[in-house]
């Protein structure tokens, strides 16, 4: 049984994320690439997705002024289970983590129509070790500009202010920025201590997603993941998998 550091040995010596999305991770703060499922199987998991939030529990449900969010994606069924060990995503973790790392959340985040942009905001900023964070967001619809859309402020992952320092109000435009459009069935990979933040969705449909964070393997997190595994998860997750859970 490989121990914490063969895995990520293992994991940092694969070559699926390729040399311009390192490159662009490491220097624009984020990338777009081809996500896990499928397009054949991408209606299959935008219906499990709609089961899954219909069916959760309220205490996993959290309505904000703009998003519907519901936790712990990891047992919400086996439509979800790629996401999480994603080659290229975990290769990009061992890149901007730099050590043995872990997923602190998998959660479904739904953008609800007409709504204003987010504050332009920081998961967590980079240490004197290294960065903190690395995460991710599937797109189970389309992100386009007219939807709401993630905008990323190239670079700024290596500045040492966060918006709230450089600007009165972190919901408006922001010199630089950009939007991470693409098809559903795309990831966008991001560095935590990027500025970013979504867009106004100022269409009549809501607009779904999944999102994942990758933090240091020692590190507290949100949500206890190990504590939550269903045994049926257990049961049919990958060595890796238990190894990107920590359990």
């Amino acid at each position: 049984m490989q121990d914490m550091d063969d895995w990520f040995r293992i994991i940092a010596s694969g070559s699926e994320l390729s040399p311009a999305a390192a490159q662009e991770l490491n220097e624009v703060g984020f990338v777009v690439i081809q996500g896990p499922i499928p397009l054949a199987r991408l209606a299959q998991l935008a219906e499990a997705y709609d089961s899954a939030v219909a069916s959760a529990d309220s205490a996993d449900v959290g309505n904000g002024s703009s998003t519907t969010r519901v936790h712990d994606f990891v047992n919400r069924g086996p439509e979800f289970d790629g996401l999480y060990v994603y080659q290229p995503v975990l290769e990009a973790a061992c890149r901007i983590i730099g050590r043995p790392f872990r997923l602190s959340s998998l959660l479904a985040r739904t953008l609800r129509p007409h709504t204003k942009p987010q504050a332009l905001h920081v998961d967590f900023k980079g240490d004197a070790d290294s960065w903190t964070m690395l995460g991710f967001i599937f797109m189970v619809d389309e992100f386009r500009c007219d939807n709401g859309a993630t905008r990323f402020v190239h670079g700024s992952h290596k500045w040492s202010t966060v918006p709230s320092d450089r600007m009165s109000d972190p919901t408006v435009d922001y010199e630089g920025q950009v939007q991470a459009c693409g098809s559903a069935g795309s990831m966008i990979v991001y560095n935590g201590s990027v500025w970013h933040g979504h867009t106004a969705n100022l269409t009549d449909r809501p607009r779904r997603s999944i999102q994942g964070a990758y933090i240091r393997r020692e590190a507290p997190s949100g949500i206890n993941l190990p504590a939550r595994m269903r045994s049926d998860t257990l049961a049919r997750i990958s060595p890796l998998a238990k190894y990107v859970l920590a359990v």
